[in-house]
C-alpha cells in the first residue's frame, strides 16, 4: 500500500499540473521538487495516522474518516511547502497546484481503499447462500453491514411491514413488504431468511414464522435486545430459531411475588444442580437474591461449569449471594446430612434424578436407587434439620407408568405425600442410624412434561441429525408429548413451592400436546431443507421411524385422578392423588431397598408394580447385567465345559 500511495501521489501531482496548465505535463527544473515532495510528505503522515495498520477487507466509515483527516493534514503541509518554495523559485510552481494536488490525491487514496476492499471481499453475487433480512430497523441494518464484509452470503434485500420503509432502499438494497416474500424466494433464489427483530413480541415472531413456514428457506434469528447490549451484530450472533419459536405458543408468564417468596434472603439447596433442570433452577433462584445458594451434584465438571456461570452472572448483576459448589451424591445420606446440618437450608429443590427412560430401563437398580433412595435420603435430612420447604421435581411419566423411570418417580412422589401426612415419620430400615424425625417441613411435588432443550430431549437430537444431513429419527408416527421450555418448568417449580402447604402434587396447564412427527417436519422445513418421502423422493432429509424404545409409550399424561383443583396461579393445577400412609409405605420401601442391594431386578420391577397404581411395567427385563448373565447361562447350558 505504501508503494501504491507513492504512485498515487506522483499521479495526483501530474494531474494537478495538467489541469492547471490545460495540457499534458512534463516536469522541468523546480517542478521536480513538487513531485518529490508529494510522496515524501504523504507516507510519513499516513504512517503517523495508522493507515497502513488497517485491514482493508474491513474498511469502514471510521477508516475513511481517518484517511480524510490524514489527507487534510497532508494538503495543508503540501500547500505551505509550495508557498515556501515559491519564495526561492518565481516561475513554474503555480499555487493552484497546491490546492488541486491534495484534492486529487485524497480522491485517489479513498478510491484505492474501496477497490482493495471490493477485490478482497469479492462481489458476493456468486455465493450459493442468498439472504433476505426480515426487519429493516437498526439491528437489520447493522447485520447488513456485517454481512458486507464477509463471503458467506449474498444479501438481496430487506423485508419490513412498515409502510414508510417499503419501496425505499438501504445501501442500494430494496425494502420489500411481507406479501412479496413468496415471490422473492422464487424469483431471486433466496436460501436464507434472517429474523432481525430483537424487540418483537413472541406472538409477532410466531405469526411471521407461520407465514414463512411453507417456504423452502432456512430461517434463523438474532438474539434478543438484552443479548445485543454491545450495540453490534455479527454473523456469530446468527442462531437457529428459539425453542419457543418451534413450540409455537406463548410461554407461561411467572408471578414475581411467588418466585421470590422461598428464595429472597434465604439459604437454598439445589440437588442435581448441574443438570438441565437443576442448573436453570439455580439461575432462577439466583435472580431472586438468596442469602446463600448451595449447588449439589456428583458430576465434577458439570458442577464446575454451572458454578463458574453463576458466579459470573452474580458479579455482572452485582448480586451479593454466596454460591457454594458441593460435590456429592444423594445416594449417600451422610453427605446430605452433613450439608444440611452445616448450612441449615430454608428451601430444598430436589432435582437430582436419572431421567432418561431407556437408560434407566437398562440399569434399573441404579435408576431406582438414585430416584427413590436418593429422595428418601434428602427428605430425611430435610426433616432432621428443619428445612421449611422441600420441592420434588417430578415428571408426567410418573402417571400410570410403563417404565422403571416413571415408576421410580411416582414412588418418590408417594414418599413425600406420605411424609407430609406423618407427624413423626420413622426411617428405621431405610438407612444407617435411621429413626423417627419430627416433621416441620412442607413437602411439595411439581410434575411437568418434556422439557425442550434439555439433555436427551428431541429438539437438540433433531438439530444434530439435520446438521449431519439426516435422517431424523422418530420412534413412532403417532407419538405425542406435552412440552414446555426449561425456563417455564423451573419458574413453575419455584412458584409451586411458594403456594404449597404440604403434600400437594402440582401440574402445569401446558395447553395442547405436540405431535413429535410434526415437530420433526417443522424443524426440517425451518432449517431450509425439504422433506424426503414417497411423494417427494428428491427431498433433502427423510424421517425414519425407529420404533418405540423399552418402556416408552405413545401418550403421556399429567394427572392420575380426575377433576384437578385450581390454584391461585391460572396455569397451575393441583392433582388429586392417592397414596399410602408412611407406616405401610416404609415397609415396602425397606423391601425395595433390600432388592436394590441384591441387584434383584425382577424383585425391583415387581415391587414397583405393586407400589404404583396403574403401573404396566411388563415382565421383560432389559437390565444389561441380567441379559448378559442370562445369555452366558444359555451358552453354558448348550455347550457345557
Amino acid at each position: 500500500m505504501i508503494a501504491v500511495d507513492i504512485v498515487l501521489a506522483l499521479l495526483a501531482t501530474w494531474l494537478a499540473f495538467t489541469l492547471r496548465l490545460d495540457t499534458p505535463h512534463w516536469p522541468d527544473d523546480a517542478q521536480w521538487l513538487l513531485y518529490i515532495l508529494a510522496p515524501s510528505l504523504a507516507v510519513p503522515i499516513f504512517v503517523k495516522f495508522g493507515l497502513y495498520r488497517a485491514i482493508f477487507r474491513y474498511t469502514g466509515l471510521a477508516t475513511l474518516a481517518t484517511t480524510a483527516k490524514a489527507t487534510a493534514v497532508y494538503g495543508a503541509l503540501y500547500l505551505t511547502m509550495l508557498l515556501m518554495l515559491q519564495t526561492q523559485v518565481t516561475e513554474g510552481l503555480p499555487r493552484t497546484v497546491g490546492v488541486l494536488q491534495p484534492l486529487i490525491f485524497g480522491l485517489l487514496v479513498g478510491a484505492s481503499r474501496a477497490l482493495a476492499r471490493l477485490w478482497l471481499t469479492g462481489t458476493n453475487r456468486s455465493l450459493s447462500r442468498r439472504l433476505l433480512i426480515y426487519g429493516a430497523g437498526s439491528a437489520g441494518v447493522q447485520t447488513a453491514a456485517g454481512i458486507a464484509s464477509t463471503r458467506q452470503f449474498t444479501l438481496l434485500g430487506f423485508i419490513d411491514d412498515d409502510p414508510l420503509k417499503i419501496g425505499r432502499s438501504i445501501n442500494d438494497l430494496r425494502v420489500h413488504g411481507p406479501q412479496e416474500v413468496s415471490e422473492l424466494v422464487g424469483r431471486l433464489g433466496v436460501t436464507d431468511i434472517l429474523l432481525a427483530l430483537p424487540s418483537a413480541t413472541r406472538e409477532t415472531r410466531n405469526q411471521i414464522i407461520g407465514k414463512l413456514y411453507a417456504l423452502p428457506v432456512h430461517i434463523r434469528t438474532l438474539p434478543g435486545l438484552e443479548d445485543l447490549a454491545s450495540g453490534r451484530v455479527t454473523l456469530n450472533d446468527f442462531r437457529e430459531l428459539d425453542i419457543e419459536d418451534l413450540l409455537g405458543r406463548q410461554p407461561v408468564q411467572p408471578d414475581r411475588a411467588l418466585l421470590a417468596r422461598n428464595s429472597t434472603g434465604k439459604v437454598v439447596l439445589v440437588t442435581g444442580a448441574a443438570g438441565s433442570i437443576g442448573s436453570e433452577l439455580c439461575r432462577q433462584v439466583l435472580r431472586e437474591r438468596p442469602r446463600q445458594l448451595l449447588l449439589l451434584d456428583h458430576s465434577e465438571f458439570g458442577l464446575y461449569s454451572v458454578h463458574e456461570e453463576l458466579e459470573a452472572f452474580a458479579a455482572k448483576q452485582s448480586l451479593d449471594v454466596e454460591i457454594v459448589p458441593l460435590l456429592g451424591s444423594v445416594r449417600h445420606y451422610a453427605r446430605i446430612s452433613e450439608i444440611c446440618g452445616t448450612w441449615r437450608p430454608d428451601t430444598v429443590y430436589h432435582a437430582a434424578a436419572y431421567k432418561h427412560v431407556p437408560m434407566v430401563e437398562h440399569n434399573p437398580a441404579e435408576g431406582v436407587a438414585n430416584n427413590v433412595l436418593g429422595t428418601i435420603n434428602t427428605a430425611r435430612a430435610a426433616l432432621e434439620y428443619g428445612v421449611s420447604c422441600f420441592v420434588l421435581i417430578s415428571t408426567d411419566k410418573a402417571v400410570r407408568p410403563t417404565n422403571v423411570m416413571g415408576a421410580s418417580k411416582r414412588v418418590a412422589e408417594m414418599i413425600l405425600q406420605a411424609l407430609a401426612g406423618c407427624a413423626q415419620p420413622d426411617f428405621t430400615g431405610l438407612g444407617e442410624g435411621a429413626g423417627p424425625c419430627a416433621n416441620k417441613t412442607r413437602f411439595v411435588m411439581v410434575r411437568f412434561g418434556n422439557v425442550l432443550g434439555s439433555s436427551g430431549s428431541a429438539v437438540p437430537l433433531f438439530r444434530r441429525q439435520i446438521e449431519l444431513g439426516g435422517p431424523v429419527t422418530v420412534t413412532h408416527p403417532d407419538v405425542i408429548r406435552y412440552f414446555m421450555t426449561i425456563s417455564e418448568a423451573t419458574q413453575l417449580v419455584v412458584q409451586a413451592a411458594a403456594m404449597g402447604e404440604g403434600g400437594e402434587v402440582f401440574v402445569l396447564d401446558m395447553g395442547e400436546p405436540v405431535r413429535i412427527m410434526e415437530l420433526a417436519r417443522r424443524m426440517i422445513t425451518l432449517s431450509g431443507f425439504t422433506l424426503r418421502n414417497d411423494d417427494h423422493p428428491a427431498g433433502d432429509i427423510e424421517i425414519v421411524i425407529s420404533g418405540l424404545r423399552p418402556g416408552e409409550k405413545l401418550y403421556e399424561e399429567l394427572l392420575i385422578g380426575e377433576n384437578p383443583l385450581p390454584t391461585a396461579h391460572p396455569r397451575i393445577m393441583q392433582a388429586r392423588e392417592e397414596f399410602m400412609e408412611w407406616r405401610t409405605l416404609s415397609l415396602r420401601l425397606a423391601a425395595l431397598t433390600s432388592a436394590i442391594g441384591r441387584n434383584d431386578v425382577r424383585a425391583i420391577r415387581a415391587l414397583l408394580g405393586e407400589l404404583v397404581s396403574g403401573a404396566q411395567l411388563g415382565t421383560r427385563v432389559f437390565d444389561h447385567v441380567f441379559q448378559e448373565r442370562q445369555q452366558r447361562d444359555l451358552l453354558t447350558a448348550a455347550d457345557p465345559p
